[in-house]
């Protein structure tokens, strides 16, 4: 057993990941033990939520701790700036050893190799920019350090793995403690056929067996994606068993903290016309859970937490200074008993299919768009105006729209003036929200399957 005083870090993080794949969120597939053991074990967050669901802006909050708007990514299509404080950077300066491995999506250079000064501070490096564009499902191509293309063998997961697997255990000789960074891109489709690719033993697997309600009731994709979709969260999971086996057999476990995480989720085109940029549950609540050092027995922790949290919570964990400029706070503390001034709210940042703002509560969710806003080039609005209001105690498939309810007028104003209030919190001016136009008692509103864009 290593004597180190420093635990090792390793985010585990998927890409488009519902929180409801999971065995401790009901799904009743068995397809993830390995996270089930570890949120049992280990510390689980059982409502965690992406601060911004599309891919660039959500990572740079990952890598940063601050909202989009803060890091100038909040669209995809930005790069991360050079001079941007970031996770990598943070444990170089506490004489970690730091790898990124996988999907970038930071640097803007699609299939081309991420130059040095683009790839956030990370020394180790076997990533591509954008992995669907560089990849496919049994062909892996990432480039090294030296910017060479690299081809590794496997299904997609599996080669990545490999590669971390590589890592860990290089690492494991070294006289400091390590930082990996893994990324995947499943369970996100790829992009140029549209396409769910399951490893093949699972690509009929799991085709028809079980649909989340939010899905079954609305019009969209998931009868023809679900299946392959399941099959690559599956294969996700078994990676993970894999590198917790090889953390046991390098007698690392104790030492090692490993936050399995993912950008976003999935709605399968039901609440617009692709896969997330919506304020709603299946786009914006991700699994979350961690394990080792202070995370072992940690519990269920029922605090609503953002990926602006994770940052701060990984350095606290390590014992590194969490810099006052963060946007986020360590769950840490929460560990030990003080829930008192955690926030009752997370907040939310919507971009490309709308600039958009939402709060979740424990009860309600609150979403506001800008009419006339450019939803690429503009980061923030002046003029928002209701657009969604649900109730998730009554409803939590979000599928009764009451934004503009008489009967719910006075809950809209109190969370109005809440959302308002994270707004600025986040940095940005504080904004006119209006009310949406007005529906009485009686009247009937569209169904969001009859809208969809």
């Amino acid at each position: 057993m290593s004597t180190r005083k420093q635990p090792n870090v390793i985010v585990f993080f998927t890409d488009q990941q519902r929180w409801d794949t999971t065995g401790v969120h009901g799904n009743p597939l068995g397809l993830t033990p390995n996270f089930d053991r570890m949120a049992r074990m280990g510390t689980h967050l059982d409502y965690a939520f992406t601060c911004q669901p599309v891919c660039g802006p959500a990572r740079s909050s990952l890598q940063t701790g601050l909202y989009a708007t803060e890091t100038g990514c909040y669209t995809n299509g930005i790069p991360l700036p050079e001079d941007m404080p970031t996770l990598a950077k943070y444990y170089n300066a506490a004489s970690y050893e730091t790898g990124y491995i996988g999907k970038w999506h930071l640097a803007c250079t699609r299939d081309q190799p991420v130059p040095p000064q683009l790839r956030g501070g990370y020394k180790h490096w076997l990533a591509a920019d954008a992995l669907e564009h560089t990849s496919d499902a049994y062909d892996t191509k990432v480039y090294n350090e030296a910017g060479e293309a690299v081809q590794l063998p496997g299904y997609r997961v599996d080669a990545l793995t490999d590669a971390a697997i590589r890592f860990i255990d290089q690492q494991s000789r070294a006289d400091n403690p390590f930082f990996l960074f893994l990324s995947y891109l499943e369970p996100h489709h790829q992009n140029h056929r549209d396409d769910y690719p399951a490893p093949d033993v699972y690509r009929d697997a799991y085709t028809s067996r079980w649909t989340p309600p939010d899905l079954a009731a609305l019009t969209g994709t998931a009868p023809q994606h679900l299946g392959g979709y399941y099959g690559m969260v599956k294969r996700l999971d078994e990676a993970l068993g894999r590198v917790m086996d090889v953390l046991r057999s390098l007698r690392l476990t104790e030492e090692t903290i490993i936050l399995f995480t993912s950008d976003h989720g999935s709605h399968f085109k039901t609440r617009n016309g692709e896969y997330k940029r919506s304020c709603h549950e299946s786009s914006i609540r991700v699994p979350t859970a961690l394990y080792g050092g202070d995370f072992i027995g940690g519990g269920r922790v029922g605090e609503l937490v953002s990926l602006v949290d994770l940052v701060p919570t990984l350095l606290d964990a390590s014992g590194i200074e969490v810099p006052a400029h963060m946007q986020g706070r360590s769950i840490v503390p929460l560990l030990r008993g003080a829930r008192a001034d955690w926030p009752q709210e997370v907040f939310v940042q919507i971009s490309e299919s709308q600039v958009g703002r939402a709060i979740r509560t424990h009860r309600w969710k609150y979403s506001v768009s800008a009419p006339d806003a450019d939803p690429i080039r503009d980061a923030s609005a002046p003029v928002y105006q209701e657009e969604f209001l649900y109730d998730l105690y009554a409803d939590p498939y979000e599928l009764s729209n009451l934004a503009g309810y008489e009967s719910h007028r006075e809950v809209a104003d109190t969370l109005r003036e809440t959302l308002i209030r994270r707004i600025v919190e986040a940095g940005e001016a504080p904004p006119v929200i209006e009310p949406a136009p007005s529906v009485a008692a009686g009247q009937r509103k569209v169904r969001p399957q009859e809208n969809v864009e």
